[in-house]
């Protein structure tokens, strides 16, 4: 019998390696051993791979090599970040501005320091998931440290005009950061094009190992620390190197740098296969496309079923098919992102919420057995479905 191998469409969660970072990895699994801070020739043999992947992850997004901290993930990048522009400039103001939409590493840092007496401002996003820069301008004030907005949304993909709100946000004398976790390796970034102060990685969205990640800090930007040991990493992230999965990153940042734009155009052809497959195959009128139709990642689909729970969709299509839903089924209720909250989508569509995010190994042939897949589920869930 041939084995049916599950379709994965969950690469905004997490991706898996390419041959080329395992074997970049693998000598520093199998050989190098060494510590960094050592002198002798096993560190420096780590120590140059260390700097190699500096090189390879700042070549990716336009900075230079010493303007990158190497971090334990995205979400300790953004508390890095977050916290350390807090702390270094309190004595200017305490005044942070976020979204309501933005990933729990961001957010959470943010119900923290507003615990510690710092004042939160929290700006709203329109129906495709946008920020309002008119709505950034009326909350900026001569307290205002910080602006922490992320590039592009994990759940609907929509892409921020992070050029024009950084840019009103620096002319105010604030600094600014963005969670780029979903943005890098997906799409061209460029720091100083984007006018950023911060910017923060994570490994494991762009082919690299879990457990590492990265963070661009503009020169001439100080940040106190909120980790205490020894020098490494500017004394921002203390430790010994993690150099396994920062030469895994830095090979990822490479392959991704030779590549991005076939890779650009070979996610946006299997998403809008799956799109169009989708709408060929189901109703008209049960499929709502969730987020903006252009200014989003080229390989997010955030698709609501009508008449559908997301969760029940899910753990039909679960053995053959991995999505995220948008909404969480309780026993008593019915738990709506905060991304849809925030975006105003009708519960009646945001209840049946998916997410679907293809990758670099998705293939045409992926793509046409999930839509069967998908349109028989939505079948059997929908007692008024007539194709």
């Amino acid at each position: 019998m041939t084995q049916i191998h599950p379709i994965y469409l969950d690469y905004n969660a997490t991706t898996p390696l390419t041959p080329a970072v395992i074997a970049a990895m693998r000598p520093f699994l199998e050989e190098h051993f060494g510590n960094p801070s050592s002198s002798h020739i096993f560190g420096q043999i780590a120590q140059h791979a260390v700097e190699k992947a500096r090189g390879q992850v700042s070549a990716l997004i336009g900075a230079s090599p010493d303007e990158i901290v190497f971090t334990g993930s995205g979400t300790e990048a953004n508390n890095i970040a977050i916290q350390g522009i807090a702390r270094a400039r309190q004595t200017r103001g305490n005044h942070i501005i976020t979204t309501a939409i933005e990933h729990p590493a961001v957010t959470e840092v943010c119900t923290y320091l507003a615990s510690q007496g710092f004042q939160i401002t929290t700006l709203p996003v329109d129906a495709c998931g946008q920020v309002s820069p008119d709505d950034l301008a009326a909350a900026l004030t001569p307290e205002t440290i910080l602006v922490s907005i992320m590039h592009a949304n994990n759940e609907v993909g929509t892409i921020q005009s992070i050029r024009t709100l950084a840019e009103m946000t620096r002319q105010t004398g604030a600094l600014f950061h963005t969670d780029a976790a979903q943005s890098v390796g997906k799409l061209p970034v460029d720091v100083h094009k984007l006018g950023v102060d911060l910017l923060s990685i994570a490994g494991h969205k762009l082919y690299a190992p879990k457990g590492v990640g990265a963070l661009y800090i503009r020169h001439g930007v100080t940040l106190e620390k909120i980790l205490f040991g020894a020098n490494q990493e500017r004394a921002l992230r203390p430790g010994t190197e993690n150099v396994l999965e920062i030469v895994g990153l830095g090979a990822a940042a490479e392959e991704a740098r030779q590549t991005l734009p076939e890779r650009v155009q070979h996610l946006q052809t299997m998403r809008n296969r799956l799109h169009a497959g989708l709408q060929s195959a189901l109703p008209s009128g049960m499929l709502r496309l969730n987020g903006h139709p252009d200014e989003r990642l080229p390989n997010t689909l955030n698709l609501s079923f009508k008449n559908l729970e997301a969760s029940m969709l899910l753990n039909n299509i679960s053995e053959f098919v991995a999505a995220s839903a948008g909404a969480a089924c309780h026993s008593d209720r019915i738990v709506i992102s905060s991304v849809l909250q925030a975006m105003g989508v009708p519960l009646e569509w945001a209840k049946g919420a998916l997410r679907f995010s293809v990758g670099t190994m998705t293939s045409a042939d992926d793509i046409d057995r999930a839509v069967e897949i998908i349109a028989r589920a939505v079948s059997t869930l929908d007692p008024t479905f007539v194709k």
